[in-house]
Formats: C-alpha cells, structure tokens, sequence
C-alpha cells in the first residue's frame, strides 16, 4: 500500500511539534512525513507497521522513527475499557537537532541519536517506563517548560544501550526546498478534500506547469493527486465509520462523494473491505476490548 503524506505543522513560537491523542481505536493510516517523530502509546495494545516491519506493541510503547518512514500503528483493545488510548506523539527536526547540538556541545548525543533512528528504533522497557512517566506530564505544563522535559527524555533515549531498530532501512530524504514548494498544495487539498479540486489550481498554487507538477507532486507523495485525494477522503469515511453511527451514504457524501457506488468501489479498492464490513470490524474489537 503507498503511503499517504502527512504536512505536520509546528505551532508559532515553537520548535518542536506535540500531539496528545485520546481516541477509542487507533486506525490503520499508512502515513510519513519529514521530521522526526516519537511515539508513546498508552492503554493500548495492537499492532505496529514501520517500514517493513510488522510486529505487536503493548502499553507503555515507545519508539523514535526516522523522517520519510512509512508507518501507522492499529489498535481496537483498551487495557482499561473506562479509559481512552493515549498517544503522545512529539515531532521534531533534523535541523533541530543538528541546531541544538552545535549550541550546546553536552547534547552531542541527540546527533547521534537521530543518526540510529533511520530505521526506527524501540526503546528498551527499563527507558521507555523513565521516559513515559516525562513525556505523560508535557501536556499539563506551560510551553517554555516543555523543552527542558524533552531534552531530558531525549538525552535518556540516547543513552539506552538496549534501543533495537525496527525496519530494515531508512528511508532516503527529500530536498527540503520541494516540501517547501509543496507545502500549500498539501495544506489546501486536507482543507478542500470533500471538494472537487482542478489539477491546474493546484498547478498554480504549486508555481509549477502542469506536468512539472504531476512529476513533484509524484515524488513526494509516491500518487497522484488524483489518489492522494481518494486516500484523503477516504481516511475520512473511516474516521466516521469507526466513531459515528451515520448512515454508510451519508458519510459517503460528507467525505465528498456524490455516488455511493463509486465510494464502495473506491473503499473496497482501499481497504479490502466493504464499509458496512468495515464498521463491524472495529465495533466487533471495541466491544470485545470493554
């Protein structure tokens, strides 16, 4: 299955990216990005898909991942039926690191740590206990204490001789000045997925002739825009399947189908199942896992 891309965003006035994500099921998103990205998965139990790797994680999960490494993590048990699943997820860069470091010469260790995680790396459960009890307090404090807490974990991270890489190999990275180019084109199209989009807008938005915007666009999202679209909305329907109970046709139509045959075609191409087989998969696991 290709990928989809992901445009993660960095807040104004901060460096590094954090997502705190209760949810009551982890969805399959086979997803990359750019930067950095350490997860720690909490009241959960499923499966993880980094690379070519495929193995089961538990509660309390931690890993780094490289940048442009494809990976999604699944899951539909809660350990605690009366508790959500939590994901803290921190985003960070390459140039971060590499600024950090030349600033300050006692965090040599970050750049040496980024250099491991290509691959991804899953932490061993003596650090990755340490490491979670910090990470689970990031979202209670106050931006500017934030880093200091980070740094802590990171520099924990480093130095665990028991960290194992996942995949099998990095993956190789972008030039920086083409996810800048198409930054906008991505932001505008999770904007207006439900939308009929025109190539040539995107075109435009991108500064780029037609088919010099097919070629970039191909090569950072390894689709077309075309199914980078269909991938877009159909994420969507599978957000509402999962969460809602609205009729099959009327999340086909708020996911920007106006056929709902086309839609089942669509679903079933992408997921190997029917909508309505979909939605009974996920409420056969919730239940089960309550």
């Amino acid at each position: 299955m290709t990928p989809l891309f992901e445009q993660v965003t960095i807040p104004t006035g901060h460096s590094w990216g954090l997502l705190w994500r209760e949810l009551d099921t982890i969805p399959f998103i086979w997803h990359y990005h750019p930067q950095f990205e350490l997860t720690l998965t909490v009241n959960a139990r499923g499966q993880r898909y980094i690379g070519d790797h495929l193995g089961d994680f538990e509660p309390g999960d931690l890993v780094l991942l490289g940048p442009n490494l494809p990976h999604t993590w699944s899951a539909s048990e809660r350990i605690d039926g009366a508790q959500p699943m939590l994901a803290v997820v921190v985003w960070f860069s390459l140039e971060w690191v590499e600024q950090l470091a030349a600033c300050f010469p006692e965090l040599h260790s970050l750049r040496q740590l980024a250099a491991r995680a290509g691959p991804a790396l899953h932490f061993s459960p003596a650090a990755s206990v340490r490491s979670a009890d910090k990470l689970l307090q990031l979202h209670a404090l106050p931006v500017p204490q934030r880093l200091p807490l980070l740094l802590d974990v990171l520099l924990e991270l480093a130095s665990d001789g028991g960290a194992r890489p996942l995949a099998s190999m990095a993956q190789a990275p972008l030039p920086d000045g083409q996810h800048t180019r198409m930054a906008s084109v991505f932001d505008f199209m999770q904007a207006h997925f439900r939308e009929e989009i025109a190539l040539e807008s995107l075109a435009q938005r991108a500064a780029l002739s037609l088919g010099a915007f097919h070629r970039c666009f191909k090569r950072h999202a390894h689709c077309t825009p075309g199914e980078y679209l269909a991938r877009l909305r159909i994420g969507r329907a599978c957000q509402q399947l999962i969460e809602s109970n609205l009729a099959i046709a009327v999340i086909a139509q708020e996911a920007g189908y106006r056929n709902l045959a086309h839609f089942n075609r669509q679903f079933r191409a992408a997921r190997h199942v029917t909508p309505r087989a979909f939605r009974l998969q996920y409420r056969r696991g919730a239940t089960g896992a309550a």
